[in-house]
C-alpha cells in the first residue's frame, strides 16, 4: 500500500516548469486534462495563475525541481495579483479542448448508462427464453431470434463499434451474461470479418444457445469453484452433446447446431468432444471458440482464478495460439486491443486508470477511467485517448498491485461483462 503523497502549498508566483501540482478546484473549473500533473510549459503557468489561487499544492517527490525562490517585496508594496485578465490564444485553445472533453465525458457516461440498460433487458429476455425453453419452445426461439436481430441491427448501424465495460453490480445470473458476452464479442469479430448480416445473426443465435446443454448438468458441477475431478470434467464436457440434442429438437439450423456442438473444438485437435482439427470445425464455431475461451478465462467460477482481460489476451496469443484459427485470433486481438476493457493501466504521465471502452476501429486509443483523488469517484474523469495525443498507455497492472485507495476508486470488476454501443459513433458524426 502506498502512503498518501506529501504535498506543500506553494505561492503561484513561485511555480516553474517541472513542478508536479494538485489543483483543489473542480475539474470543470480549469482547462487542464487532469487535476494532478507536471507543469511542462510557461503557458501552463499562466493558466494556473488565471485560476485566481494564491497557493497551489505541489508534490516534491514527483517534481523535477524546487519552486522558484520567493520574490522579495519592499515594505508597503502591494501583494502581486494572481489573476491575469487577458486570455491568450493558447489558453483559449485549451479552454476549448476542455469543453470538448466535458462533452465527450457526458456522451461516454450516457453511452455506458444506455448499454447497461440494454444489457439488463437482454439478460432478462435470455432468462425467460431459458426458463420457457421446454414448455414453450417455439416462443423461446422466436424471442431469441428477435433479441439477436435487434443486436444485429445495432451492430450494423455504423462502421466502428464501441465495446463498453459494464458495471459488475448489475450482474446477477452469470450464465446469461456469459452467453451475452460471447455473443457481443463474436458478432463484433464477424462484423470486422465483413460477414453478412445473415451469418452474424447465425453466430448470435449460436452464442445465445452455445451452453444450453449445461441445463442437463448438475449446478454443483457447473458452478464448482475449485478443481473438478476427472469424472466431473467428463460429465461437464457432455454439455456440447446435450446442447446439440436440444438444438436439434428445437429445429435450429445446422450452422447454429454446429456452433453449439463444436464451440470447444480447437484447431490443433486438442478440444472436445470430437477432437476435430482445422477445417473440420465449422467456420462459425472457430470464431466462437476464440471468444468463448476469452470470456471463460476472464470469468472463472472462482473469481480469484480469473485472469485480467490483458492477461487473458496475452495468454491466448502466447500459450494457445495453435489452438485457434490464426485469422480469427489476430483480428480479435486487433479489434479489442492489447488493453481490452477492464484492464488496469498506467499512462505515460504515471496516471493510473482502467480501460472502460474500446473502439474497434482505434483499439490502441481506448477510453480510460482516471484515478484522481481530487475528483469524486462518482464524477470520475473518462479520457478518450483518441483525443489525447500526448497521453498513451505505458503498461498494464494487476488489480492487486494497486494501492487500496486507488483500487477502491477504480473498482476493478470481479466479473468482466461487455456490451456494444454503435449509436454513439453515429451521433459523433
Amino acid at each position: 500500500m502506498c502512503a498518501t503523497p506529501i504535498t506543500v502549498n506553494v505561492p503561484v508566483e513561485q511555480l516553474c516548469i517541472g513542478l508536479y501540482v494538485h489543483l483543489d478546484v473542480s475539474w470543470l473549473d480549469h482547462s487542464f486534462a487532469l487535476n494532478s500533473f507536471k507543469i511542462k510549459t510557461e503557458q501552463e503557468i499562466v493558466a494556473l495563475k488565471q485560476l485566481g489561487l494564491k497557493t497551489i499544492r505541489v508534490n516534491p517527490s514527483k517534481s523535477d525541481c524546487r519552486p522558484l525562490p520567493p520574490v522579495p517585496r519592499t515594505p508597503g508594496q502591494p501583494e502581486a495579483s494572481t489573476a491575469v485578465a487577458i486570455v491568450t490564444p493558447e489558453e483559449q485553445e485549451k479552454i476549448n479542448e476542455k469543453r470538448a472533453r466535458v462533452e465527450r465525458l457526458i456522451k461516454e457516461r450516457a453511452a455506458i448508462a444506455e448499454c447497461e440498460k440494454q444489457l439488463l433487458k437482454a439478460a432478462g429476455t435470455l432468462k425467460n427464453i431459458t426458463k420457457n425453453l421446454f414448455a414453450r419452445p417455439q416462443e423461446s426461439v422466436r424471442q431469441a431470434d428477435e433479441l439477436i436481430q435487434q443486436m444485429v441491427d445495432s451492430l450494423l448501424v455504423d462502421k466502428d463499434i464501441a465495446i463498453h465495460l459494464m458495471n459488475d453490480k448489475i450482474v446477477g445470473e452469470e450464465t446469461y451474461y456469459h452467453s451475452l458476452n460471447t455473443a457481443v464479442l463474436t458478432m463484433m469479430v464477424a462484423k470486422e470479418l465483413s460477414f453478412s448480416a445473415a451469418d452474424i445473426k447465425l453466430l448470435g443465435m449460436g452464442c445465445l444457445f452455445h451452453d444450453i446443454g449445461k441445463i442437463e448438468i448438475p449446478d454443483r458441477i457447473v458452478n464448482k469453484t475449485f478443481e473438478l475431478t476427472r469424472a466431473e470434467q467428463n460429465l461437464l464436457q457432455q454439455h456440447c452433446h446435450y446442447g446439440q440434442q436440444i438444438a436439434e429438437k428445437l429445429g435450429l439450423s445446422k450452422p447454429i447446431v454446429d456452433i453449439i456442438s463444436q464451440h470447444h473444438e480447437y484447431a490443433d485437435g486438442s478440444g472436445y468432444p470430437s477432437f476435430l482439427r482445422g477445417d473440420k470445425i465449422s467456420p462459425l464455431a472457430r470464431i466462437v471458440a476464440v471468444t468463448n475461451t476469452y470470456d471463460n478465462l476472464c470469468n472463472r467460477p472462482n473469481h480469484a482464478d480469473s485472469m485480467s482481460p490483458h492477461e487473458a489476451m496475452s495468454y491466448m496469443f502466447g500459450k494457445m495460439r495453435k489452438q485457434f484459427d490464426p485469422a480469427v485470433l489476430n483480428l480479435f486481438i486487433r479489434s479489442m486491443g492489447i488493453y481490452p476493457p477492464g484492464t488496469i493501466v498506467k499512462l505515460s504521465d504515471a496516471t493510473l486508470g482502467m480501460v472502460v471502452a474500446v473502439n474497434s476501429g482505434k483499439p490502441l486509443r481506448p477510453s480510460v477511467l482516471i484515478y484522481d483523488p481530487g475528483v469524486p469517484k462518482s464524477e470520475a474523469i473518462i479520457l478518450d485517448l483518441e483525443h489525447e495525443p500526448i497521453l498513451e498507455i505505458s503498461e498494464s497492472l494487476k488489480p492487486a498491485q494497486l494501492p487500496a485507495e486507488v483500487y477502491d476508486y477504480l473498482s476493478p470488476r470481479k466479473r468482466t461483462t461487455y456490451f456494444f454501443d454503435s449509436e454513439r459513433q453515429s451521433k459523433d458524426r
